[in-house]
């Protein structure tokens, strides 16, 4: 599996990133707090991302022992490997990114790491 690499030449993040980061934090399941903490987000911005990738199969919503635990789909997983994909081909040789390109730092790429 990919990991995102880190992009800190610019402080704002476009949609597709933070899908993409919110994909990458829940890939094994995560809490909602958790995915919040982690993107940087504030509760309505997370609020809208969920609504919107759950109503487009993006992201799961799993009820586990009265927790509602969110965890990347396989859509959602094809879309972060297109993802990927799509930023290893806008890399320079010098391995920044050209169009302002951003991808989600290396702390929240951390792998097999259960959050709830």
């Amino acid at each position: 599996m990919n990991n995102l690499p880190s992009n800190p030449s610019s402080k704002r993040r476009d949609k597709l990133y933070i899908i993409a980061e919110i994909l990458e934090i829940a890939r094994e399941g995560t809490l909602k707090t958790q995915i919040m903490y982690r993107a940087n987000l504030s509760f309505t911005q997370l609020n809208d991302y969920l609504q919107f990738m759950l109503k487009n199969d993006l992201l799961e919503k799993i009820d586990m022992g009265g927790k509602e635990v969110y965890k990347a789909s396989e859509k959602g997983l094809n879309f972060l490997q297109r993802y990927n994909e799509i930023v290893e081909l806008l890399r320079t040789e010098d391995n920044n990114c050209k169009n302002g390109i951003k991808i989600p730092p290396p702390h929240l790429l951390k792998k097999n790491q259960n959050h709830y």
